[in-house]
């Protein structure tokens, strides 16, 4: 894949324009066009793993007592299958996306948020992150995804997990997740600071700015 400069690639699409051919169905947001592929879109290079002994997920900040997890402890909460349609903020949208993984909502029973938190700060690999409100991912279809479509997810598609947030824009469902902060009050993540929208919400085209 060519890496590409982060603030170039926000200032391409921005260029972008909707087509003719964009779809008028009821489940596409406006702006977007349907595909059966799955487009592999990221800044930098892919992570591998030999194997996941070694790999852990952070909880920290604004909990009452940090954690970390294991991959077979994560392994061992129960877990969840959604369909969900999904949709790239470079325009295409995915529909009937099957998805396996352990839901939010069971997630944070296994700590305690204090209560002045109200957005999560993802930390993934390379550095990357994104911020989401914690009212947008306390919701049925939102998870840690470690399977898609069945097998576990490529390397290319976030192995060995990622967040899934199909409300939003596909950028907030980040790869390669290694760490949770709860915080209070709002701020921006990788792509949210190169020009991409704080919320991300593809119903609103949310795509820049803040």
């Amino acid at each position: 894949m060519r890496i590409e400069n982060p603030f170039a690639r926000v200032e391409r699409l921005k260029r972008v324009k909707n087509t003719p051919e964009a779809s008028t169905d009821t489940r596409v947001p406006p702006g977007q066009f349907l595909t059966e592929r799955f487009p592999v879109l990221h800044y930098g290079a892919t992570p591998r793993y030999a194997d996941l002994k070694n790999w852990t997920l952070r909880v920290f900040g604004l909990v009452e007592q940090e954690r970390t997890f294991t991959w077979e402890e994560l392994m061992q909460l129960p877990r969840n299958t959604e369909t969900v349609d999904i949709h790239c903020v470079t325009r295409w949208s995915k529909l009937d996306t099957t998805w396996t993984g352990v839901p939010w909502r069971q997630f944070i029973t296994h700590f305690r948020i204090k209560p002045e938190a109200t957005h999560v700060m993802v930390h993934c690999e390379q550095g990357f992150t994104t911020n989401i409100a914690l009212d947008v991912l306390d919701d049925d279809d939102t998870m840690l995804a470690f399977e898609y479509e069945g097998k576990p997810l490529e390397p290319d598609h976030g192995y060995p997990l990622r967040l899934l947030v199909p409300k939003k824009y596909f950028w907030k469902s980040a790869k390669w997740v290694r760490g949770f902060e709860f915080m209070a009050g709002d701020r921006p993540g990788f792509w949210e600071r190169a020009g991409y929208h704080m919320e991300g919400d593809p119903w609103r085209e949310e795509r820049f700015g803040w």
